[in-house]
């Protein structure tokens, strides 16, 4: 745990200590999954693996959405990248928790075909939210990382095809403009680079729920240049869908 109390040292060499070999051994004990790790190496080259080389994570319990909890507060700390990365990681679980829960509970009427597309999604955000909490905690000082989120999908009718592709899209097209508008908030090249390949996963689940939508038209790609926001926004839409109170710190000019 001794790396973890390191202050000083600047978020452009993350991957350079997770590439020496005692720094990916701590790293994979702190993380307890191996998905993390496999991304992370293979976003270090030019040979990024492919999710179906990367071992599927345990399915989680899904959530309850007509069991709400009183769920304690977050504060996201913007005064440096792991404020970004925390802010990736609560939009990350928010993803995670609902295909987890569309999974398990399948609306009325899905086909194989959708089902495998849901299962594809729920691991890619499984793995996503794993990645943001294994590099937070083997990489931030110790207390960096920000607790579960409760998701609150009260709104969403998991028994409706119709409800849950368009809670689907609105989350896979907020999470694509949120990776483009806190980008720029981004100091390290390596962390801008990993966000990049993320982000065009994220692109990519946009276009499958498109089409699944409004197949063979337009709609996978409606526009040229996808969306920016800034989290402030991002946080805004996202806040109906989390019961914890979110607090922000350390905003920067354009937060």
């Amino acid at each position: 745990m001794g790396s973890n109390n390191r202050t000083g040292e600047g978020e452009g060499t993350l991957l350079a200590r997770i590439e020496a070999p005692t720094a990916r051994r701590e790293f994979l004990r702190w993380s307890g999954t191996a998905a993390a790790v496999a991304l992370l190496a293979g976003c270090s080259d030019d040979n990024t693996r492919s999710i179906v080389e990367v071992q599927p994570p345990p399915v989680v319990p899904p959530v309850d959405p007509q069991n709400p909890t009183n769920a304690p507060g977050v504060t996201l700390n913007f005064a440096n990248d792991f404020g970004i990365l925390n802010f990736a990681f609560a939009l990350e679980q928010l993803e995670a928790a609902f295909y987890t829960q569309v999974v398990a509970t399948p609306y009325n009427g899905i086909t194989d075909q959708e089902r495998r597309v849901m299962i594809d999604l729920r691991d890619h955000e499984i793995i996503h939210r794993e990645f943001f909490r294994a590099a937070i905690t083997a990489l931030a000082p110790a207390g960096t990382l920000i607790g579960n989120l409760t998701p609150n999908f009260t709104n969403i009718n998991f028994g409706s095809r119709e409800s849950v592709l368009g809670a689907s899209q609105m989350f896979e097209d907020l999470g694509v403009a949120a990776y483009n508008g806190a980008a720029r908030f981004l100091q390290s090249a390596d962390l801008l680079a990993i966000a990049g390949k993320i982000v065009s996963v994220e692109a990519r689940h946009a276009a499958a729920i498109r089409d699944l939508i409004r197949p063979r038209s337009n709609n996978y790609a409606p526009d040229a240049f996808d969306q920016a926001l800034p989290p402030s926004r991002v946080l805004a839409a996202a806040d109906p869908f989390v019961q914890n109170p979110i607090t922000v710190t350390n905003a920067p000019a354009g937060f």
